[in-house]
């Protein structure tokens, strides 16, 4: 090596030692310099929360997009679900009129439901009956809740079709071809004439209220059947007439014609559900809560989670002494159990994919208001796949509740104890300007779920990141 190049290495290698020392010194003048009682603190502990299955004495709001028709039983108990709806009216519409229309007459009224999915034995036979709502009505900004009582709105005396319309959900005999290819099931029932004729009566369509004041609406039931439950998409009633007309001089043209009058968003209809013996359903769930806690849907069986935030707070309080507060993160992870049991009646019965935590006094609050999910309130949380530490596929809902623990180190609440319930809902969603999707409505899932979750004394804990400053 020439005296040039040796001359280069040292340089290069005096630069390197005199950067390297700056840095040591630079990394640790920070600390030299700070003031113990200054430095920021960050810890993270792990808190015991409890868990038990409750049935909240308070029943769903019948808010659905699809209604459940039938009985069905399960290991979660026996459903029994009917529908009780209105029907939109054509407001000014009106029959063919005028000296130029003959022999205007009826020809036929049908019912028709259709359905886009069914639980429980699609083979196994169900008998559909219809009534006319005789009593009362419902108002369109009225809340209504699955437990409503039918008889103050139906007598059971006037049904509307001739006999019961038997069906097999799986054969769908009256499928009709939709323009993508698919085919929708779709059951046709014949009304009978008395309530065809009572039907073709009705010919003033000024308004919705006066036209529910001469048609309260319709309820439709299974009076057997005890395996199957059909998911109905939409209700309509078609009424078939004729009339003439004289299209060329003295000859007179025959017309068919049909006017279908829907239940649709413009009017409601509200789900009754039922479950048989349901006190001894939660009985039987919270006997297994030292293992597994339960979240059943419709039943409104919940889970209820107990957060001690005094004991959370005093105890981040007495770690970080005189410094204030702040907690970064505070995850619940609830483990879900049953997302592959394939075995037994209840192998179709799958857990929510929304779980809804939120506090247990916002409940009836929340939904009956629509509102949305937030951070002091109820938030949102997703079924969600994962790996576990030995590698096996793990399943699971995780919430943040760092906030709710803030209020409290705030003092803006005085929870001792926080109680939240795991809510099964299905969301809503819409486009936002930036093209991503945002949650634009939640409500209590009124399809069939189970929800098998680890209970708190087998594995729930809250885990806390925070830090003191």
């Amino acid at each position: 090596m020439n005296k040039k190049n040796s001359y280069i290495v040292f340089l290069l290698t005096a630069v390197l030692y005199c950067w390297t020392a700056c840095k040591d010194d630079t990394a640790s003048t920070g600390q030299s310099v700070l003031d113990e009682d200054d430095a920021i603190v960050v810890l993270a502990d792990t808190f015991p929360i409890g868990s038990m299955v409750v049935d909240t004495l308070t029943s769903i709001i019948s808010q659905a997009d699809s209604f459940l028709l039938g009985e069905i039983e399960t290991d979660y108990g026996v459903l029994r679900a009917s529908i009780l709806t209105q029907l939109a009216c054509p407001e000014g519409y009106h029959y063919p009129s005028g000296d130029h229309i003959k022999n205007l007459g009826l020809d036929s009224v049908c019912l028709f439901m259709y359905y886009d999915s069914w639980e429980g034995d699609g083979y196994s036979p169900m008998a559909i009956n219809a009534y006319m709502m005789d009593k009362k009505t419902f108002r369109y900004n009225g809340t209504y809740s699955t437990d409503l009582n039918i008889s103050d709105y139906c007598s059971h005396d006037k049904s509307i079709l001739t006999n019961h319309r038997i069906i097999v959900a799986k054969e769908r005999l009256d499928s009709i071809k939709n323009n993508n290819g698919t085919y929708s099931p779709m059951i046709r029932m014949r009304v009978n004439d008395d309530f065809a004729q009572y039907f073709w009566g009705i010919q003033s369509f000024e308004s919705q209220e006066i036209f529910n004041e001469q048609f309260k609406g319709i309820l439709l039931e299974t009076s057997f059947g005890s395996s199957t439950v059909l998911n109905i998409s939409d209700i309509a009633l078609g009424v078939y007439y004729h009339f003439e007309y004289e299209k060329t001089a003295g000859k007179d043209t025959l017309v068919h014609d049909m006017k279908a009058f829907f239940a649709n968003s413009e009017v409601r209809t509200v789900n009754h559900l039922y479950y048989e013996d349901k006190p001894l359903l939660i009985q039987a769930l919270q006997n297994d809560s030292d293992t597994y806690n339960y979240i059943i849907a419709p039943a409104g069986v919940y889970t209820r989670l107990r957060v001690p935030m005094t004991q959370i707070a005093d105890s981040i309080f007495d770690k970080v002494g005189e410094k204030r507060p702040y907690v970064n993160k505070a995850e619940v992870r609830v483990s879900v159990e049953n997302m592959d049991e394939e075995d037994g009646r209840n192998g179709w019965l799958n857990p929510a994919k929304y779980m809804l935590l939120i506090r247990e006094n916002s409940l009836s609050r929340f939904f009956k208001n629509k509102e949305l999910p937030s951070d002091t309130c109820a938030l949102l949380g997703e079924l969600t796949q994962g790996i576990d530490s030995v590698g096996d596929v793990i399943y699971y809902y995780s919430y943040d509740i760092s906030d709710f623990l803030v209020n409290q180190l705030r003092k803006e609440t005085n929870d001792s104890i926080l109680n939240m319930l795991l809510v099964p809902v299905s969301i809503g969603t819409s486009t936002t300007a930036l093209s991503s999707s945002a949650v634009s409505s939640v409500r209590q899932q009124q399809t069939m779920s189970a929800t098998k979750i680890r209970s708190a004394k087998n594995g729930m804990k809250l885990e806390i990141v925070y830090s003191g400053f």
